[in-house]
């Protein structure tokens, strides 16, 4: 069996199945998978292929037996040294990197070292293991230089640094990830789309406790600064997200709703904040106050020596 019209139809093959996966767009799968039809395509070229050799093949045969006796002498003693040369650039260059004595000349190599009738050869190192030595030590050279006098990075250090850079890529991927919310991460929506969004799932969920705009029912009013378990968009995600006070508080609804819809809901929740909603509730809970927000305003008097008594502005209220 001849190795040469494997070797051309397999390539034929694998450059066509090549040229379709770069040239169709299919994002990240395969285009074989995406468009099953290339399995066609590709068993289509294969018996083309297969057909053009044995179709070659068979011509050759036919005009080889048309010949007279001495040209087909000729032409074997041609196809014999065509079939010689082929690889003789290889085996050429393979000898040259053994650099071993052929059989018949080993007794110039012959030591005088004799042991119980075990010679001794002295052969030279072999050129690839001297040319790998040599590399070898050119690296070393380059490699203690840059990392021990030049002050390059250490291999610790490019993994200190790799780490660091996965973590970060990480949070970001956690904090714009709708679904990886929680309430560490999540973050006041402003979007109208967003607000929109949580006031359909208020409406279907919570305006039975609550009322529709927030003036409270079973449960309190949304529009006061007073909160029961404590206010703005982390606590609020935490109450949705958990439920409230364990036996007389609304229930958790995290099995329910998405993290990004929580945040849709808590987010609506807060925009309710200072409207004036028609028979609102009475405040309940604990007057609350964002840690985080940020002060505009703070006058100091010295009521005396040894106290004082801050007065704080935020929200353009006096506390």
């Amino acid at each position: 069996m001849k190795i040469a019209p494997i070797l051309r139809v397999t390539g034929l093959v694998l450059l066509a199945y090549f040229l379709l996966e770069t040239t169709l767009d299919t994002g990240d799968k395969y285009a074989i998978v995406e468009y099953p039809v290339i399995w066609l395509i590709l068993a289509v070229i294969l018996v083309f292929a297969i057909a053009i050799e044995l179709s070659v093949g068979a011509l050759e045969n036919v005009l080889y037996k048309t010949l007279k006796p001495d040209a087909k002498v000729r032409y074997d003693l041609a196809a014999q040294q065509r079939e010689e040369n082929r690889f003789a650039w290889l085996k050429k260059t393979y000898n040259k990197l053994l650099d071993k004595k052929p059989l018949e000349k080993e007794a110039e190599i012959v030591l005088d070292h004799d042991y119980d009738g075990i010679r001794e050869l002295d052969n030279n190192l072999p050129p690839w293991w001297l040319y790998g030595f040599y590399i070898s030590i050119i690296f070393a050279v380059v490699y203690m230089a840059n990392y021990h006098i030049f002050g390059g990075t250490s291999q610790q250090e490019e993994y200190e640094m790799e780490i660091a850079a996965a973590r970060e890529a990480v949070e970001e991927y956690k904090r714009t990830a709708p679904d990886l919310i929680d309430e560490n991460t999540v973050e006041l929506l402003t979007g109208q789309e967003d607000i929109d969004a949580g006031k359909t799932i208020f409406s279907a969920n919570c305006a039975a406790c609550h009322k529709m705009d927030g003036a409270g029912g079973i449960g309190p009013n949304l529009v006061d600064d007073y909160w029961i378990l404590g206010g703005g968009i982390k606590n609020v995600f935490h109450t949705i997200a958990e439920g409230g006070r364990a036996g007389k508080g609304m229930v958790s609804w995290k099995t329910d709703l998405k993290p990004n819809e929580m945040a849709q809901v808590a987010s609506y929740v807060l925009s309710l904040h200072g409207t004036e909603p028609v028979d609102p509730k009475e405040p309940e809970g604990e007057l609350w106050m964002d840690p985080d927000a940020k002060i505009d305003e703070a006058d100091v008097d010295v009521v005396d020596p040894n106290e004082l008594e801050m007065e704080l502005d935020n929200t353009g209220r006096e506390y």
